[in-house]
């Protein structure tokens, strides 16, 4: 352990010679404001030989419903109460801010209507309303409209509020939806009889969210979670007007680091029932119109090896990872579904990851990632043609969007960049036109000319290129003076693609540089490069990202005092990992539900979700990961040194990475650092991993980010 420490401590000198100045913290007042103190209380943690003494476990209690719940809320409250104290003089500018923000969102809107059998559905917005309405309509868009559900009108006398799961039976007549009224991911299912209005007695608690209609329309599958862990683990059959207690569970997950989920081919024939974890999978499957079935393995998992099952009229797709790292496309015949029946339908390439496909009658259009960019190809199953879609930008997203109809010759697929607002397109898979259907409207005006994207690489220590995704309004300098914001993720393969945010117009029109560092961990290159940033390779993670800065510092983006970090969840963790190992270069860090007690989540299985991710950081029963996850767990490696001004966020509800692991953090550094910068905790009381639910209270949260950094840079308005 002591050299694994002592590795943290060099790599903190490595990037930049020059410590960050002593920034004053522009209008923030610190002086004569009393800076929460948390109690002290030894816990000892005795594992692998190595003894820790944790002052602050029991702020677990709230989760835990132990003794010292009441000291915990007390705690949170009084960092809430000295967070806006510290920020008090930033109130007009939060909420000139909000209301700037607010402004460009188009408040009466409509989504793009999507035909699944013989309806268009859409949901559309309301002037001065928080959530939304789900209408349909049938045969065309000139028939009388139908509201299926006013979530304005369900959300009242409701803090937060998320609806969704929206399923509709085949003959139409039904809805299954879903709703969280906590924030915690667990949902109670309900049924609506389309036809009356009436919502049926059938209440089914504790559930995923998500469930599949068989094609009796009286038989509906759902996934059910353990109220402990919060874990999917088994799915249930649901008969229309049983008791919810009295429903079959027709599979049920045992091990506990796979995710399951239950879903529908789109061409209504077979229901399928998804076990995933990180490395292996499995899938069983059941004809639609069989609903008393008995679900059949379609291919027993195995190590190492991922799959995804795709029906067609006459086979079956499976794109999987076996010996082929990028992912590659098989077939089989649906009456032989094992492994020695797939042949290859699309090899494997060694510069080309496949994400998914999406499957028509005569077409499948296939999600392609190469070079760090997204892709779509359409490919003719008549004559296996294929052909790609042009975009021509130098960073950019693509995706399949909402394709429900199977027998049709038009594909929809969204488009986004850093500089083009989120817009669906229809593209005629035949003719190659394709139509703008519609474009995110920015009240207020923009023009996209008036600001410049551009994608560079940074050199990661080991040689590796890490591409950045970088964004600013014309005319800012390349002369070291201009403030940047670095967001990055780099966990779980989740790829952070650019995307347009009429909110960060506000940092941008303040000349802030914005940036997106696509570091190891993620799947923006390849499988590789996931692997490459996970479980034992973590640390590639977190150094990617401070050469990404130094990066940027040394090509005169940004300069020293100027840089600024941000990451959430998984990307929190990031951002205290950095904090630790290079705190001389930020002046700033934003950690929005940071996951920084790493050890302490990993090691106990009755935190929601930690089964699951053992593939993703190690399980630290094992001693060389428990020492490994260790050496870079934020909260573990807490030094007497100077930090910068850091905000951090959090959900008291907050069922991915629990309230207390912030709060921990915070207690602890307040005690260890050595400097007077700005140190915030923010716990939100009412909401969890997500933030606010309302579609224009999250602007709150922007604001006060936004905030946080201009007053760092004496921006007052």
């Amino acid at each position: 352990m002591y050299k694994e420490v002592t590795s943290m401590i060099i790599l903190s000198t490595v990037w930049g010679t020059t410590p960050a100045q002593e920034s004053p913290s522009g209008i923030l007042k610190l002086e004569g404001i009393e800076t929460p103190v948390a109690a002290v209380k030894p816990h000892i943690r005795s594992i692998h030989n190595d003894r820790v003494i944790d002052n602050y476990y029991w702020m677990n209690d709230f989760f835990k419903k132990g003794p010292d719940s009441d000291l915990v809320i007390e705690y949170l409250k009084k960092e809430n109460d000295y967070t806006n104290m510290v920020m008090e003089p930033t109130a007009d500018l939060q909420k000139q801010l909000f209301n700037e923000m607010k402004a460009r969102i188009k408040e009466k809107d409509e989504s793009v209507p999507y035909l699944k059998n013989g309806y268009y559905y859409y949901s559309r917005t309301e002037e001065g309303q928080q959530y939304f309405k789900f209408c349909r309509k049938k045969g065309n868009l000139a028939a009388p409209e139908e509201v299926l559900l006013d979530v304005d009108k369900m959300a009242e006398g409701y803090a937060y509020y998320a609806a969704t799961g929206f399923s509709i039976s085949p003959d139409n007549n039904l809805m299954a939806f879903a709703v969280d009224t906590v924030s915690r991911r667990e949902y109670t299912i309900f049924i609506k009889n389309l036809i009356s209005g009436e919502i049926y007695k059938d209440e089914i608690s504790k559930t995923s969210g998500s469930s599949t209609w068989a094609n009796d329309n009286k038989t509906l599958f759902y996934t059910a979670k353990n109220p402990i862990t919060l874990l999917s683990e088994k799915i249930n059959r649901h008969t229309l007007g049983a008791d919810a207690i009295t429903d079959i569970t027709v599979y049920h997950e045992h091990d506990n680091t796979n995710y399951i989920a239950v879903g529908k081919s789109k061409n209504g024939q077979y229901i399928f029932i998804q076990s995933e974890g990180t490395l292996s999978s499995e899938i069983y499957y059941l004809k639609a119109d069989d609903a008393n079935g008995t679900f059949q393995s379609f291919q027993a998992r195995r190590e190492d090896v991922l799959y995804h099952v795709t029906a067609l009229e006459d086979r079956f797709l499976i794109v999987t990872n076996d010996e082929a790292k990028n992912f590659k496309i098989m077939q089989c015949p649906l009456a032989k579904t094992n492994k020695e029946n797939w042949t290859v339908f699309i090899p494997h390439r060694e510069d080309v990851l496949i994400n998914e496909i999406d499957e028509f009658k005569d077409f499948l259009v296939i999600s392609e990632r190469k070079n760090g960019l997204t892709q779509l190809a359409v490919r003719n199953l008549k004559d296996e043609q294929q052909h790609y879609l042009n975009f021509g930008e130098v960073a950019y997203t693509v995706y399949p969007s909402t394709n429900l109809e199977y027998n049709t010759e038009k594909l929809r697929y969204g488009y986004t960049s850093l500089v083009t607002p989120s817009s669906t397109f229809e593209y005629d898979m035949n003719s190659k036109v394709k139509s703008l259907l519609k474009q995110q409207e920015v009240l207020g005006g923009y023009h996209t000319q008036e600001y410049i994207t551009e994608r560079i690489f940074a050199k990661a220590q080991d040689g590796t290129q890490i591409p950045i995704s970088i964004v600013y309004k014309k005319g800012i300098k390349k002369d070291g003076s201009a403030p940047l914001l670095l967001y990055a993720y780099g966990s779980y393969g989740a790829s952070m693609d650019p995307t347009f945010s009429s909110t960060r117009l506000s940092l941008l029109d303040r000349g802030f540089i914005y940036a997106i560092a696509h570091i190891r961990g993620g799947e923006e290159m390849g499988r590789q490069w996931y692997e490459d940033g996970k479980m034992m390779k973590k640390m590639n993670t977190f150094t990617d990202f401070i050469d990404c800065g130094q990066f940027l510092i040394n090509q005169k983006y940004t300069s020293l005092g100027h840089l600024y970090a941000q990451g959430g969840s998984a990307g929190g963790l990031l951002m205290g990992a950095v904090a630790n190992l290079a705190p001389q270069l930020w002046n700033g860090i934003i950690a929005q539900v940071p996951f920084v007690d790493v050890v302490n989540t990993m090691l106990d299985d009755t935190i929601p979700l930690t089964t699951n991710e053992y593939d993703e950081w190690g399980n630290p029963n094992n001693k060389e990961a428990y020492f490994y996850m260790k050496s870079y767990s934020p909260y573990e490696n807490i030094q007497q040194k100077s930090y910068p001004n850091m905000l951090v966020t959090t959900g008291l509800h907050d069922s991915q990475v629990q309230y207390f692991e912030p709060a921990k953090w915070i207690a602890k550094l307040r005690t260890m650092k050595t400097d007077k910068h700005i140190l915030l905790l923010k716990t939100d009381m009412e909401y969890g991993h997500g933030g606010a639910s309302g579609r224009f209270d999250y602007l709150k949260d922007v604001a006060l980010n936004y905030s946080f950094l201009f007053t760092l840079e004496h921006i007052e308005k």
